[in-house]
């Protein structure tokens, strides 16, 4: 199997957020408030699969309600935030939507992610991830967390099936992200 036939099952996205759609740095403010940055590429590709159909979803343990509030503004709906047992929230999701695993394609960075991304039926990572993580993924982005990693995951995906461009001139792209 060639590495572009992986994305073909898939027709649902679950990101984590730290080290994922950021680059795992905060900046600490004097108030103890905690800032992130998120690639606006990332933002397209997620606006994108929404736009055609596919499953959207972030599980992370984050608390941020500045991360919740620009998921939401792409359109993302389920967001599980402030979560401690990621396979929780990942059975919760799935029953939710009667999901298959198969279908499912994961990215995450780091140990908390381990043990859904062995359950789903296609694991992913940032080149950046960690080395539990970088063993069990079945794709690792040539980009790092937050520098594009979850729209190589999605374009790659959408353009296999034939959706990433416009199809016909009534086929609008995103133009806020």
């Amino acid at each position: 199997m060639n590495e572009l036939e992986r994305f073909t099952d898939i027709t649902t996205f679950i990101f984590d957020v730290d080290g994922v759609l950021t680059n795992s740095q905060l900046m600490i403010l004097e108030d103890g408030g905690l800032l992130r940055q998120m690639n606006v590429r990332d933002g397209y590709a997620i606006k994108r699969a929404l736009e055609k159909g596919y499953q959207v979803c972030v599980i992370t343990g984050g608390k941020s309600q500045g991360v919740v509030s620009r998921l939401q503004g792409l359109g993302v709906v389920d967001i599980y935030y402030g979560v401690q047992d990621k396979v929780e929230a990942y059975r919760e999701y799935m029953d939710l939507y009667d999901l298959d695993d198969e279908n499912v394609l994961f990215m995450g960075d780091d140990v908390p992610d381990y043990e859904v991304m062995r359950l789903v039926g296609f694991p992913t990572c940032p080149q950046d991830a960690c080395s539990e993580i970088l063993s069990i993924s079945k794709y690792v982005s040539d980009k790092c967390g937050g520098a594009g990693a979850v729209r190589d995951v999605i374009e790659r995906t959408l353009r296999l099936h034939g959706k990433w461009l416009p199809d016909d001139p009534t086929d609008e792209l995103p133009t806020s992200v």
